[in-house]
């Protein structure tokens, strides 16, 4: 059966996944076009607002789905504590939901073909996802990415959703967070992410803190970061950043949040 063709802006409630969102409806109408996001149940409020406003500029419903669990209760199912390299939050309760549309849609006798936000600096990540999206359904689906072939950076669309689309930033962008997904509580957001998150919303970062500890009671040394490839615990590092323990707060293991700051 020969099927229709819908592009699907993988919507993360980011700057980025709004302006690709933007660029495929203006190539491919609205009536060829929908707006997906996966909700984790960890999403600021204000990410809803953002949202809603990028899509009555574009014309277009936005499809939600959710898996119903949190993060932290896949972790706790799966007795996996998401951390700096892995995180079955992710493939749970976003690639999954991704991947049961994409089925639908092919029942439905549409193609999808899906848009993501990825910009120049993060090139590398395209080559993981066209191979995940290539093994993950009953057919290769086609990936694109729009800013990496425009070469657009992050700071100018910022700059055109706010001045051209009179749309204000989500919340989490005016505290000084890079992605605005789960909260503030991404475990792959690194040790500047998770510094950040103290500095901001230390209830927050007091929460993954106390999560991290009843893992490390139950299933051992586990820890959300790292620091050269050793555990580091959320309790240490708070340590370190409020000057009780010596640190090394300018080392960096990683800085780039998981796969679903794109979906």
């Amino acid at each position: 059966m020969e099927r229709r063709p819908i592009h699907i802006a993988m919507f993360s409630g980011g700057a980025a996944s709004a302006y690709v969102a933007y660029l495929m409806v203006n190539m491919h109408g609205q009536e060829n076009c929908k707006l997906f996001f996966t909700d984790t149940l960890w999403e600021h409020e204000d990410n809803n607002r953002f949202m809603l406003e990028v899509a009555d500029y574009l014309g277009l419903e936005i499809i939600k789905r959710r898996d119903g669990r949190t993060p932290e209760e896949v972790f706790e199912e799966t007795r996996f504590l998401g951390n700096s390299r892995l995180a079955k939050c992710s493939s749970q309760l976003k690639v999954r939901q991704t991947v049961i549309y994409i089925e639908e849609l092919r029942d439905e006798g549409y193609e999808p073909i899906l848009y993501f936000g990825i910009g120049p600096h993060e090139a590398h990540r395209k080559v993981n996802l066209v191979d995940f999206y290539s093994h993950q359904t009953t057919g290769t689906v086609e990936t694109r990415f729009p800013l990496i072939e425009g070469n657009l950076r992050d700071i100018d669309i910022k700059a055109i959703i706010q001045n051209e689309w009179k749309i204000k930033l989500p919340h989490m962008y005016e505290l000084g967070f890079s992605h605005a997904n789960c909260g503030g509580r991404c475990v792959r957001g690194g040790m500047n992410h998770y510094r950040h998150l103290y500095n901001v919303w230390p209830d927050k970062y007091l929460a993954q803190e106390q999560m991290e500890n009843r893992f490390r009671e139950n299933l051992g040394d586990f820890t959300i970061l790292k620091r050269k490839g050793e555990p580091l615990t959320l309790e240490q590092f708070r340590m370190e950043i409020e000057g009780v323990y010596p640190s090394n707060l300018d080392e960096e293991e990683n800085d780039l949040p998981c796969v679903c700051v794109f979906t």
